[in-house]
């Protein structure tokens, strides 16, 4: 059987009623959520002793409810767990006690034995010595064994299994992490974890709010932006403080103090590429997903089968969904409807309708706020959150429409403001900048045939005139009219087509017609 994961141990006095049967049916349910039954005495005796009254018909059992999530509030979630599986059972019980187990553990220094055995007896010279302190260090003498503990711990257990007699067994240890003179006690595991992820959470908002300061307009909001900073620094420094050890405070506030200055020059441009500060909506974006992304994490990681039932199979149906439309690029769809033009008209490139369904499925991530709120809920052990009532239907429907809403959305005004972009260049004479893959550029149009032969859909053509070319679709020539805004679709193989400088300049005359029927 595989082990149960967990991320916090809470015991937890659960008083059972009913007789017997109701107890037996308690303790196989608690067996089904892997809660091991720690001990059992009847109601008034035990740990709680006197603080229930005696009652021949019911039982106290001490259990250890094993979850997920935060160890602040642990407790609650564990007793409303248990609630909700008497509940379920109907059976009637009361959570009289819960508290967590504190297990934490420390984080010993390493060591590696190594061997003495070189080691020449009498005074040596220095360079000698220099030179056999560094091949230690190497490895050049390991014996391969490792220890963990203080330094004098550390050489008893290495010298543990020396042979009977041995007066000084020919091992010692050389340390493995630089933490050879930190003094005991060392710092908690879990504690020093929880204390590096506040000390980044306190950063991020921090920077955040310091980069929105320096894009904001002048007034009441950067000061409450620059409010907010100073708030997220305080806090930053804080966690820095609390991480540090006794007498060696400065370690963790100077660590807080560089993982401040690291944030906000990425925030204000002074590390990224073009060195300039991140835009309001892109540092708000950038939160969104990584708070997405996190939210997400926390939901998943616990998921049990029912929950992968209830709502993975509405996210798979949804990223489905979006993954198959986006094969039919739907960005480029929506492009070229803004255009006049079919999506048959657009001869993108494979790798570029993968670059477009790679977009559609990040402006997917940004509609699945709910999830994510619904993960970091649970983490936190909020009671609506609690496991055990099971998931409404009726959100899950909901859910799948507004993610597929809100990707719709999103996709169409991306196509929106590229359309718009190509129109306003176009008018402007300019070059029109690309999406995903489609770049119209400008080109002057001759005819290879006579003006009477010439077969093709949209306005008459007007050679003098440069032409937005959309490149050639199989055997047609995809023309946009920048007068007009209206496609114009030549064979390819009736027309020539040249560069031409720009969309205010004109085409070189050339004799002939150019009107068709």
């Amino acid at each position: 059987m595989a082990p149960t994961r967990y991320d916090q141990r809470v015991r937890v006095f659960v008083q059972v009623c009913g007789g017997e049967h109701d107890w037996r049916e308690a303790e196989a349910r608690f067996e089904a959520h892997g809660w091991p039954v720690r001990d059992a005495h009847p109601a008034g005796r035990g740990p709680l002793g006197a603080a229930l009254e005696p009652d021949p018909g019911s039982r106290v059992y001490e259990i250890e409810v094993r979850l997920f999530g935060a160890a602040k509030g642990s407790d609650r979630g564990a007793a409303d767990r248990v609630r909700k599986v008497l509940r379920g059972a109907r059976l009637e019980g009361y959570v009289r006690r819960a508290e967590p187990l504190e297990r934490d553990r420390e984080m010993f220094p390493h060591w590696r034995i190594v061997s003495t055995a070189h080691r020449r007896p009498g005074r040596q010279p220095a360079w000698r010595r220099h030179l056999a302190r560094a091949a230690t260090r190497l490895g050049r003498h390991d014996t391969g064994g490792f220890v963990a503990g203080g330094p004098r711990q550390a050489l008893r257990l290495a010298r543990a299994n020396a042979p009977a007699g041995a007066v000084r067994p020919a091992v010692a240890v050389r340390p493995l992490d630089g933490r050879r003179r930190e003094p005991a006690p060392y710092r908690r595991e879990e504690q020093t974890e929880r204390s590096v992820y506040r000390l980044v959470l306190w950063s991020l908002p921090a920077a955040g709010a310091l980069s929105l300061a320096t894009a904001a307009v002048p007034g009441a909001p950067r000061w409450i932006l620059g409010a907010g900073a100073l708030f997220g620094a305080c806090g930053a420094v804080w966690s820095g403080w609390d991480m540090s050890r006794e007498g060696k405070r400065y370690e963790g506030v100077v660590a807080a103090v560089i993982c401040l200055l690291v944030f906000a020059a990425f925030g204000t441009g002074l590390l990224s590429g073009d060195g300039t500060a991140w835009s309001p909506l892109r540092t708000l974006t950038t939160a969104v997903v990584i708070a997405v992304l996190a939210g997400l994490w926390l939901l998943v990681r616990q998921w049990t089968w029912g929950e992968w039932v209830a709502w993975a199979v509405p996210l798979a149906a949804t990223l489905t969904v979006s993954a198959f439309v986006a094969a039919g690029s739907v960005l480029h769809a929506l492009y070229a409807d803004g255009l006049s033009l079919s999506p048959s008209d657009l001869d993108v490139p494979p790798v570029w309708q993968f670059a477009a369904a790679v977009k559609l499925l990040v402006m997917l991530s940004l509609a699945m706020v709910v999830p994510a709120w619904w993960g970091f809920a649970k983490h936190r052990h909020h009671r609506y959150a609690t496991p055990g009532d099971g998931t409404n239907i009726i959100l899950n429907v909901c859910l799948f429409v507004a993610m597929l809403a809100g990707a719709g959305l999103q996709a169409w005004n991306s196509a929106g403001t590229a359309v718009d972009r190509t129109v306003a260049a176009a008018a402007r004479g300019e070059d029109p900048p690309s999406y995903f893959g489609v770049e119209p550029e400008w080109t002057c149009v001759r005819l290879v045939v006579a003006a009477d032969e010439l077969a093709g859909e949209g306005a008459p053509l007007k050679p003098a005139r440069p032409y937005l070319s959309f490149g050639v679709a199989g055997e047609t020539a995809v023309l946009w009219d920048p007068a007009t805004r209206e496609p114009v679709k030549l064979p390819a193989n009736q027309v020539w087509l040249g560069p031409a400088t720009s969309g205010k300049a004109a085409c070189p005359s050339v004799p002939g017609s150019s009107k068709r029927p």
